[in-house]
């Protein structure tokens, strides 16, 4: 038995703190804390089991360390902001607590991410002989899972990794983002990147390259466009000892998002640097996200289906093989058991599987780690049993 700190209190935590609850043989007590309480107020409301809820300012990293000594956790589960990352791994570290997160690091006052920030932690959560288990969402997390689990079972070389994430879905707004606005568009209009054996990382302009891939379920024929993904970085040298010669990310956006974006982006409303308005300063991107919907609050309207996936090619036996392993889920189907929509249901998740990884010692080390760094078999079969079952296609 364990107890779990989840931080954060939008759409994500609300599914992670249900699936947290229905692991009641893991999780003994929860404690949700938010900078709003009243937003964990309303999530513990959902629930058929009590939990603790507190307001704690991730940005403060004496008042995480307060309220982990004071609850005592076993994990310390990070469903905050991306810049809040290394405050809540500050906080793990002074008291000792493994830490699972989401996503990876993102500096406030730059569109930039990528795992060196956390990585560095790496020789200190090992002399304290903690852990901290990064990216457990779906992509990143579920992919890099994928991956190793082919890599284990399916594969003697590796050569091409294809990551496809499609959101075929309708959430009844003229423009909308499926989770944080400000993350989401911060992503979407950042330069894009890909991987070759023979020229490193190679960067290319935001929706520079695109084309059509056929997605099963009847979601049919999507447009999906390259971008860069933080799970490239960890999985590229790890499929390299595989033989990987290629690595991509690709994700599909409706033309209506993509013109909304771009009149967004013509007049300055996706700006990260503050400008002055009345004599106050404010970030033209944060102020965008107040008037944009709350992604927690799409689930009653959202319709349609996610597949998220990894296409991968390479040999066994000898023989070339193809396979493809993906997970498709139901928005109304996610609304109807948590009260969310299925982005934020693919992410909660596996954060809480992650966590139950960590918690029961599954999954043990002390350092800063990866998803794909330890055994896949045992966290694929909790995708089976809390609401994300996998298909697996091959072709030689």
């Amino acid at each position: 038995m364990a107890k779990v700190l989840i931080i954060g209190a939008g759409g994500v935590s609300g599914v992670a703190v249900h699936k947290c609850a229905q692991a009641s043989d893991v999780f003994s007590e929860i404690c949700l804390a938010s900078r709003t309480k009243s937003k964990c107020d309303a999530i513990a409301a959902q629930l058929s089991r009590p939990i603790r809820t507190e307001q704690v300012d991730a940005d403060n990293v004496p008042q995480l360390v307060s309220l982990i000594r004071d609850f005592q956790p076993d994990v310390v589960l990070n469903l905050a902001l991306p810049y809040q990352d290394l405050h809540i791994m500050d906080a793990c570290l002074e008291t000792g607590v493994n830490y699972v997160d989401s996503a990876n690091y993102e500096p406030l006052d730059e569109a930039h991410f990528e795992y060196s920030w956390q990585w560095a932690y790496h020789d200190r959560f090992k002399e304290k002989g903690i852990m901290a288990l990064l990216g457990s969402g779906f992509d990143p997390g579920v992919t890099n899972v994928y991956c190793a689990y082919a890599a284990k079972h399916h594969f003697d070389t590796i050569e091409t990794l294809d990551i496809i994430d499609a959101n075929a879905a309708d959430n009844g707004h003229p423009f909308a983002t499926n989770f944080n606005p400000e993350i989401n568009i911060r992503e979407v209009t950042s330069p894009g990147k890909y991987w070759t054996e023979k020229t490193g990382f190679v960067e290319t302009k935001p929706m520079e390259f695109s084309k059509v891939y056929d997605f099963p379920a009847g979601i049919g024929p999507k447009k999906i466009y390259l971008l860069w993904h933080e799970e490239l970085e960890s999985l590229v040298p790890f499929l390299q000892k595989k033989g990987l010669k290629e690595a991509r990310f690709w994700m599909t956006f409706s033309d209506n998002y993509l013109k909304h974006l771009e009149v967004l982006q013509n007049v300055g409303m996706t700006g990260i640097e503050p400008v002055m308005y009345e004599g106050k300063e404010i970030v033209p991107l944060q102020f965008l996200k107040k008037l944009l919907p709350d992604p927690a609050t799409l689930g009653p309207k959202t319709v349609g289906k996610t597949c998220i996936g990894c296409l991968i090619k390479g040999t066994k036996d000898g023989k070339p093989r193809t396979y493809y392993v993906y997970n498709v889920c139901d928005h109304q189907e996610c609304y109807r058991e948590v009260q969310s929509q299925a982005v934020s249901y693919t992410t909660g998740v596996p954060a809480m599987i992650g966590a139950m990884m960590v918690a029961t010692g599954t999954w043990n080390g002390a350092g800063v780690f990866n998803m794909e760094q330890f055994d896949p078999d045992p966290f694929m079969a909790k995708l089976n049993e809390y609401g994300l079952p996998w298909k697996e296609v091959f072709s030689e």
